[in-house]
């Protein structure tokens, strides 16, 4: 998703799509092209030491073009979308100070509504509630909630798989506590014709929308699966490896909950329990069953992205799979420069 918002200071380009669609070469190339910084929108660039599982920019293209919110915090600190939202206004100011373009880049459209919309504000957690819903899950299964999920908010529960004990637990706890579905409160909002006052509105507007999605949803599969098999070759192994190796982090983490993290850490998990049980041959897990979780929980994170942005009715779709893609987003943005 791509837009331009007018502000006083100067000017906002955005850059969303699903995970693989290309958005960060992308980037790159809009950045060069309009002198940019990039502002990232992705809830896992944010932690420090997760570089491989996150397809990190590298080195040289963050020498390349200033890159903001990466490497922000370590992976046992949260990060919300209101901070990424006070974060992002703060960047941008400071950048167009500097004469140039705020680029935010990213796919957590959850972030991009905290900033363009703002978010309503949730109840806070209940200690009491938690502690029930977990009590239920240890009984009944989180399959089980995420199937009462399904009852009172069919929104949140076909974007989460049921096995996803944390954001069904935050769901189901902010229903007891409020009546109110949780997709209440993320509920997209039309844009309005002109900026509202506020730190949301002014970064809001009827401004076009541009977003990176696939004709052929196979082309996008096929990329995720490159990408994943390129991730384990450079070491994602290691990498999680080493996270688990401090002994401040565990499982439920938001961090550890990231697309590939999960799904190694609970491999590993498991390799140790084996390894623990002196009945059972010590053998390392075959790989090919995480590069297929990985993949398979990669689809998912896609999807869900992509249902997002179908809320967009506003958008302008560039297809990310066209041989010509890149000029195609350029020559749009260059009609609202």
């Amino acid at each position: 998703m791509a837009t331009r918002v007018a502000t006083d200071a100067g000017r906002v380009l955005a850059l969303a799509g699903p995970t693989a669609c290309g958005k960060s070469a992308a980037a790159l190339a809009i950045a060069r092209e309009l002198d940019a910084e990039i502002i990232s929108v992705d809830s896992a660039l944010v932690y420090r030491g997760m570089d491989i599982g996150t397809a990190k920019p590298n080195r040289a293209e963050r020498q390349q073009v200033p890159h903001h919110l990466i490497d922000i915090r370590d992976p046992r600190q949260p990060y919300s979308a209101a901070e990424f939202a006070s974060d992002a206004r703060a960047l941008i100011t400071q950048i167009h100070s500097r004469g140039k373009t705020a680029l935010l880049v990213g796919g957590t459209m959850l972030y991009f509504k905290a900033l363009f919309d703002g978010l309503d504000a949730m109840p806070p957690a209940d200690a009491s509630v938690r502690a029930q819903l977990e009590s239920e899950a240890a009984e009944r299964g989180w399959p089980a909630l995420h199937a009462e999920l399904q009852r009172v908010d069919a929104v949140t529960a076909d974007r989460l798989p049921p096995q996803d004990s944390q954001r069904i637990q935050r769901a189901l706890e902010v229903y007891r506590v409020s009546g109110r579905p949780l997709s209440s409160f993320h509920a997209m909002k039309a844009a309005p014709a002109t900026a509202p006052a506020g730190p949301a509105g002014q970064f809001a507007g009827a401004t076009p929308l541009f977003s990176l999605e696939p004709e052929d949803r196979g082309w996008l599969h096929a990329r995720i699966a490159d990408r994943f098999d390129a991730m384990l070759a450079a070491g994602f192994i290691d990498e999680v490896k080493a996270l688990r190796a401090r002994g401040d982090l565990h499982a439920d983490l938001p961090s550890m909950r990231c697309v590939g993290y999960r799904q190694a850490w609970a491999d590993l998990d498991e390799q140790e329990a084996r390894g623990s049980d002196t009945r059972a041959a010590v053998a390392p897990l075959p790989l090919a069953g995480l590069r297929d979780r990985g993949i398979f929980a990669t689809r998912q994170l896609a999807k869900r992205q992509l249902t997002w942005l179908r809320g967009m009715p506003q958008r302008r779709v560039i297809a990310c799979d066209a041989p010509d893609a890149l000029d195609r987003l350029l020559a749009q943005l260059g009609k609202f420069a």
